[in-house]
């Protein structure tokens, strides 16, 4: 075989992993394209269905979600040390 022949040949295989890399590429593009909106539609459809009354943005009205902190040993009338 001739150096041409191999040239070519080496050039043709290295087309072959070129799209092979770029096909691969684009699917996992579409993968995360389809996840990222699957993603806004579960977090949308879950905005649909929560409650209006535990909106805690709302400043106004004040906090309606009891903001205290618990030992993990503190057990409603339980004795203090």
């Amino acid at each position: 075989m001739s150096f041409e022949t191999v040239s070519l040949l080496m050039n043709w295989l290295e087309l072959g992993a070129l799209f092979a890399i770029l096909s691969r590429l684009s699917r996992t593009f579409d993968l995360i394209a389809n996840t990222q909106r699957e993603l806004r539609q579960a977090i949308h459809h879950l905005s649909e269905h929560r409650p209006t009354e535990l909106d805690i943005h709302d400043a106004s009205v004040g906090s309606k979600i009891p903001l205290v902190a618990r030992s993990v040993h503190f057990r409603p009338g339980a004795e203090m040390s």
